[in-house]
């Protein structure tokens, strides 16, 4: 191994390594690019390389992610093999990774359009049905449409997570009643009661997947369809505050706090401040929810909005504003 091929900044391949840096690249073009079998495997094994897949390989510092892993499978990636599911919507731009993501790298979902599975362990391959307007390229790898990942996650999906996949591809500009025109060709599959369901309540203004799953949580308690994103407004007309899922006519809101944008202490104190003031010159009851109960405990969570809006309901008759602004 050269030692020019070294980074200044630390124990990485740097500029001088004749390997792309960003990109996965296959032991033979390696090779091609003058690496012995010797010093490619001297950098395997110091960890200034790593594995993707059986033969593709990337610089250590490369992004580990799944378009990264889609960019390898791409390499070894037999003409009839389309990317579908999670994977597919997360090229489409949808976040719809399990939350294990964070800590491991998820298996690539993919499909054969002949009989023959793809046999690779890192890669999750399966059979299914589809046909050609179910395709589509995205970043040079065979993918099914935003319509089609949206109709399988829907249905394939643990319900909460389905939601949000379906409530993603609508914000991006799918259109629901497209769904629902295509909830036909599902009829007998599995998960097609689910996708019905959840394509007859979908909204694209959920800013998150978090969100859609606490608005399921909000049907499975019987309030009806809420509002998204309702904005509170100054006398005066100016938007001051947004609520994530509300029942203006109850003045009830709930909200889920992330914890990128809500485990600060000036976090948490913004969120109460701002609370506050809804209840009190507003007389809004806002109930704010993380991921556990959302995901970790949800059976209590109807419960919770239930009670939540009950009291809301009540206080309608009680509540006198002290002052307006």
């Amino acid at each position: 191994m050269d030692e020019s091929w070294l980074s200044e900044a630390g124990p990485l391949l740097g500029a001088g390594c004749p390997l792309p840096l960003d990109a996965p690249f296959t032991t033979a073009q390696a090779r091609d690019l003058g690496i012995s079998r010797r010093a490619f495997e001297k950098l395997v094994r110091t960890g200034l390389l790593r594995c993707e897949l059986r033969g593709v390989y990337a610089a250590a510092q490369a992004p580990n992610d799944p378009l990264m892993r889609a960019a390898a499978l791409a390499l070894v990636l037999p003409p009839d093999a389309v990317v579908v599911d999670r994977t597919a919507a997360w090229l489409h731009g949808v976040d719809a990774l399990r939350r294990s993501a964070a800590h491991a790298p998820p298996p690539l979902d993919v499909i054969h359009l002949t009989d023959t599975r793809m046999n690779r362990p890192e890669v999750d391959g399966r059979r299914r049905g589809l046909i050609p307007a179910d395709i589509t390229t995205v970043h040079g790898i065979p993918v099914t449409t935003g319509l089609r990942t949206a109709l399988d996650c829907g249905r394939l999906l643990w319900r909460f997570d389905g939601l949000a996949v379906i409530d993603g591809f609508v914000r991006l500009g799918v259109p629901q009643e497209l769904m629902v025109a295509e909830l036909g060709r599902f009829k007998g599959f599995r998960g097609v009661i689910q996708l019905r369901y959840l394509v007859s309540i979908a909204d694209g203004r959920a800013e998150s997947g978090p969100e859609s799953a606490l608005r399921l949580h909000w049907y499975d308690a019987g309030l009806g369809r809420p509002e998204c994103q309702w904005w509170i407004y100054s006398d005066s007309g100016a938007p001051l505050f947004r609520i994530d899922i509300a029942d203006p006519a109850a003045r009830y809101g709930a909200e889920y706090d992330g914890e990128q944008f809500h485990t600060l202490d000036e976090d948490t104190e913004h969120d109460e401040e701002r609370r506050h003031w809804l209840e009190r010159h507003r007389g809004w009851k806002i109930d704010p929810f993380r991921k556990d109960p959302v995901f970790s405990n949800p059976g209590i969570v109807p419960e919770l909005l239930r009670a939540g809006h009950a009291e809301a309901v009540r206080n309608i008759s009680l509540w006198t504003p002290t002052r307006r602004t």
